[in-house]
């Protein structure tokens, strides 16, 4: 049973039925799904909810799907790791890490949002699938593709990350690497899905898309206890999740799964790619495009495409955005994997680095739970951090060789000691 009434503009209101179009004719604003809430409440619980399969459609009621979901059964429902030597390190009683770094298949947040755009692109009877991508989305929209046997198609920049071009590569889409920066991808992609008439996960299939994001925020306030938390710390880059988990937290309030409560939301970007956190910072509506140079290149996106509803997200929240340098995003890459095992990439660094910023500021309370977002793996970034790890020790196949390395290690302490 579907719940979704149709697609309904975020500016003028305009309504439109399902389709995949993502830009309104009358005003230019962006599409988004409308649901019959009312039915929605009569229907879905805890109970319900609880009784499904860990993934990611056990909130199918608040998806956009008129029949069965076709792809995405194993992903989603990822941990919600309680980090208390994270926390001990930020000087804070309750912190938790919503790990999408193990997300399946493809290890990052976007096995969500493509699981609902591939279902959807199949309901509306597309047989070709691509996507606009800084890494993550293309890993994911290829994978999906290869799960359900579609044709795909993934543009990507021409200086990503090796990792994630071979994570690409290896489910056999058309890769097609773009002179430029995502931006220049992304305005490529548009007439391409214009002219011949694929289902982009990103740009026609927009709507869409971005509904998988809500669960996310779901998971968060389930994994809590049913209730959100009083702060969470969520990457910004075209500005797809953070107002979709905005977006989740109220409808759980609606639906009456959880307690109405204060919830701020924090948006964190790199230093080299900041044009909300700037916007924030101005105190203005306008977000002014920037060219992205960072480490963090699954977050550069230098004109975001949701920004504007990133800001009307973190103010109504109470919130706030900060930025963080390459050196801090990689320092507080280094943190989360000394103290709770967890190997992000940039975008959680980011996500880290600007916790402790906003920790530091006064703005977060030390005795308050805070939700840190980590939506990809360091596994597929090794380059961002290659140069800040040790290089190991070399030795002989020999006892004597290790006895002698064990000798010199035990004391580097006391010499470090002594020289302090």
């Amino acid at each position: 049973m579907s719940f979704v009434n149709g697609l309904k503009c975020r500016e003028c209101g305009e309504r439109y039925e399902i389709a995949p179009v993502h830009v309104c004719e009358l005003c230019f604003g962006p599409l988004e799904v409308e649901y019959n809430y009312a039915a929605i409440k009569k229907t879905i619980s805890r109970e319900l909810i609880e009784s499904r399969p860990p993934n990611l459609w056990r909130y199918r009621e608040l998806l956009p799907l008129d029949g069965e979901p076709l792809t995405g059964f194993h992903s989603g429902f990822t941990p919600l790791v309680k980090a208390d030597r994270l926390a001990r390190a930020l000087g804070v009683d309750e912190l938790y890490v919503k790990d999408d770094s193990v997300n399946h298949p493809t290890f990052s947040y976007k096995d969500r949002v493509v699981s609902v755009a591939l279902s959807k692109a199949v309901e509306l009877g597309f047989d070709t699938v691509a996507c606009a991508s800084t890494g993550n989305l293309a890993n994911s929209v290829a994978a999906h593709a290869a799960r359900m046997g579609l044709r795909c198609f993934v543009f990507i920049p021409d200086n990503l990350e090796r990792g994630k071009v071979v994570g690409s590569a290896i489910y056999n889409p058309t890769p097609v690497a773009i002179s430029g920066n995502y931006d220049d991808v992304n305005r490529l992609c548009t007439e391409i899905a214009d002219k011949y008439k694929w289902a982009f996960a990103n740009i026609n299939l927009r709507p869409f898309y971005t509904e998988g994001a809500k669960t996310y925020g779901f998971e968060v306030a389930e994994q809590l206890g049913w209730k959100l938390p009083a702060h969470i710390v969520v990457p910004t880059a075209g500005g797809t999740i953070l107002p979709k988990v905005a977006k989740g937290f109220e409808e759980l309030v609606q639906m009456g799964l959880v307690e109405d409560r204060p919830c701020k939301i924090y948006s964190a970007q790199a230093s080299g790619c900041a044009p909300v956190v700037n916007a924030l910072h101005r105190e203005s509506d306008l977000i002014e495009p920037v060219k992205p140079n960072t480490i963090a290149k699954s977050i550069a996106i230098g004109n975001p495409a949701d920004g504007y509803y990133v800001l009307g997200a973190v103010r109504k929240s109470g919130g706030w955005g900060e930025m963080a340098t390459d050196k801090e995003i990689v320092e507080a890459i280094q943190l989360l994997a000394q103290t709770e095992g967890i190997f992000t990439e940039p975008a959680g660094g980011t996500t880290v680095a600007v916790t402790k910023k906003l920790i530091e500021q006064g703005r977060i309370p030390r005795d308050e739970a805070i939700v840190i977002s980590v939506t990809g793996n360091g596994y597929k970034t090794i380059e961002a951090v290659n140069d800040a790890v040790a290089e190991p020790h070399q030795i002989s196949a020999k006892l004597s060789a290790f006895d002698e390395l064990y000798a010199n290690l035990s004391q580097e302490p006391a010499k470090q000691a002594k020289s302090a």
